[in-house]
């Protein structure tokens, strides 16, 4: 009998802040989610859940991970934060219409 076996594994790597992202600190998670991609991952889970706010400058690195991603054929989930102000940022700007957004990390990854 012929076969033909294929097995792909997929590289997702999940990153998960634990505290604000807003301008004070969004150099260095751009800079460290740049590491990661420029060392070849592409597929991302940002998990949110422990964020007590996201401010536009973190929205704006969240969004070029994407891009990035992307262009290059991976792609971005996240985790919805658990503190419901970081929420309503999410909602009130539709990136959960952008992103697919999940209630945990393995629900996340589930994604890809």
């Amino acid at each position: 009998m012929k076969l033909v076996i294929c097995e792909h594994v997929l590289r997702v790597v999940i990153v998960a802040p634990q505290e604000r992202i807003d301008v004070v600190n969004v150099a260095e998670f751009r800079q460290q989610l740049a590491q990661l991609y420029e060392s070849g991952a592409v597929n991302f889970v940002i998990d949110l859940s422990e964020v007590p706010f996201l401010d536009s400058s973190g929205m704006a690195v969240l969004v070029s991970i994407l891009k990035h991603a992307r262009q290059t054929g991976g792609d971005v989930k996240l985790v919805w934060p658990r503190i419901e102000a970081a929420r309503r940022i999410l909602n009130l700007t539709k990136f959960d219409r952008v992103f697919n957004i999940a209630d945990t990390a393995e629900a996340a990854l589930r994604l890809f």
